[in-house]
């Protein structure tokens, strides 16, 4: 139920353009500190979760690595995407509110 509400979320944000995916865009996002919250995918290749993480820890960004890459692309109406920032602060931690209890399973989280 929460990881539906957090793709609802996802969508609204994409439909205000206050998302930026791909891995290019999400690190542009990440070093200009416009990103509130970076998703990456569960399936996203090693290296991509490290640079990600180490990324985040170092410009203080909030991250989750959550759902698979088809997933985060049709949350948003894109093809797959390993990698996803939310750029507006409120949607952000909506995001982020529905996403911890379910993070605390398994995924990790890192930022403030």
């Amino acid at each position: 139920m929460h990881q539906n509400k957090a793709m609802s979320y996802l969508g609204l944000a994409a439909r205000a353009r206050h998302i930026e995916s791909g891995e290019f865009c999400t690190e542009r996002a990440v070093k200009s500190g416009k990103a509130k919250l970076v998703l990456v995918a569960e399936d996203a290749s090693a290296n991509t979760k490290k640079a990600f993480r180490d990324m985040c820890a170092y410009y203080h960004t909030d991250l989750l690595i959550f759902g698979d890459k088809e997933s985060l692309g049709h949350a948003i109406g894109r093809g797959a995407r390993a990698s996803l920032a939310v750029l507006d602060e409120g949607l952000a931690k909506a995001v982020k509110e529905q996403l911890t209890d379910r993070n605390q399973d398994g995924g990790s989280e890192h930022g403030e």
